[in-house]
């Protein structure tokens, strides 16, 4: 079987402020109880139950002396904590059990002459924090904040940045994406946003379908509430993908932007190809099933194979998850291959579309991952495999 993906097709920064609420990733290998679900749903409003997920080590087992990372941080927060992994670069690692004021992971690098930070997390506390960590280290001029991708948790953090002078990078096509959905949400309540997502719910065939149904409400709420509570930042200095791969020279450390398509169409990463370091954003990620809620799977797929020709002694910093080496990346594959070959043997079988999303299972290896939402992890990603099999259009879960 082929694997083809067909793909679709300066902004000023503002201010932002955030309350932080949201509602855990989806764990599949655990009874399902409608009432816990109601329960939690219920109490969007409140501050997130950290004591639902364990503290997160910054490193991978294979990674613990790995002479490169320090043992101990520099700064943490609960929710992040900041070590050196390099000769003049750090981690920002975020940790769920401690808040959700990060989400995703991030970093800075330091040279000679500048420095530049990654990632503007999901709310400002986050790049608050990075930010004041960075001006403990260094007084030197800071270039550059760079954005991996477009996705709240990567950006709404933004307008410290912005606030203190920093152009913000990213992806040309940053900006358009951000404010084709974000400002729709902002306009509407949550109770009218989920209305077609309880309708799916009300409407399902089976207990199990209903499930997978409810935990994309989850899902979905957990994305709405960040956004709706936020004032949109947006980058200001936007990268054109056909000029890349793009040298940044801090002085005595240079970093490397690249473009890859997998988790959304706007996917950066950054290397120090001298000291072999890379910060993923969310084309590679840890613990969890690929979110795949603008992603395009086989050219996905396509990526991480990319990522696997790396050096072996490449230490990836994810867009979520511990620092891993290329057993991360062999995970990920992993489960992107585990997810095509049970859809595979469905699509062969003759089985609907429908019916292989609810036939899918997740092996053993993978009980322990996160699931964002069956609908962004499972169903879109096997509706995306039908599709380029069949050479025909089909209708891909879409939540805009």
């Amino acid at each position: 079987m082929s694997y083809k993906t067909s793909l679709p097709r300066d902004a000023k920064s503002t201010i932002l402020t955030f309350r932080y609420a949201e509602i855990p990733m989806n764990n599949f290998s655990k009874p399902f109880s409608r009432r816990k679900f109601l329960a939690g749903t219920s109490s969007m409003g409140a501050l997130y139950a950290a004591s639902k997920f364990a503290p997160l080590p910054a490193l991978a087992a294979g990674l613990q002396t790995d002479s490169r990372i320090a043992q101990q941080p520099i700064a943490s927060k609960g929710f992040a904590a900041i070590r050196k992994i390099g000769n003049g670069v750090y981690a920002t690692i975020a940790d769920r059990s401690g808040g959700l004021q990060a989400r995703c992971n991030g970093g800075f690098l330091i040279g000679r002459d500048a420095a530049i930070l990654v990632e503007g997390f999901q709310t400002t506390i986050a790049a608050q924090f990075q930010l004041d960590t960075l001006r403990s280290v260094t007084a030197l001029p800071i270039r550059a904040a760079l954005n991996t991708h477009w996705h709240f948790d990567h950006t709404l953090g933004n307008s410290v940045y912005g606030g203190a002078g920093i152009p913000i990078w990213a992806h040309a096509d940053v900006p358009a994406r951000i404010t084709a959905i974000y400002p729709k949400w902002q306009a509407q309540s949550l109770e009218t946003y989920l209305v077609p997502w309880e309708k799916r719910v009300r409407e399902a065939k089976t207990d199990q379908q209903r499930e997978h149904f409810m935990s994309d409400v989850k899902g979905l709420s957990g994305m709405f509430n960040p956004v709706s509570q936020a004032v949109l930042a947006l980058p200001n200095h936007l990268l054109d993908p056909a000029k890349m791969p793009m040298e940044i020279d801090l002085g005595g450390l240079t970093l490397v932007i690249e473009h890859y398509i997998g988790h959304t169409d706007t996917d950066l990463i950054f290397r120090v190809p001298e000291q072999k370091i890379a910060y993923m954003g969310d084309l590679l990620t840890g613990g969890q099933y690929p979110v795949n809620i603008n992603g395009y799977a086989t050219k996905w797929r396509e990526t991480l194979a990319k990522f696997a020709a790396f050096d072996k002694d490449t230490l990836f910093i994810p867009g979520h998850g511990q620092i891993v080496g290329q057993e991360g990346v062999a995970a990920m594959r992993s489960c992107f291959d585990d997810l095509a070959e049970q859809a595979e043997k469905s699509y062969k079988a003759g089985i609907p579309v429908e019916e292989a999303v609810e036939r899918y299972v997740i092996p053993d290896k993978f009980k322990n991952y996160l699931v964002f939402s069956w609908g962004f992890a499972i169903e879109r990603t096997i509706e995306q495999f039908y599709e380029e099999w069949s050479g025909k259009p089909g209708q891909i879960l879409n939540y805009s």
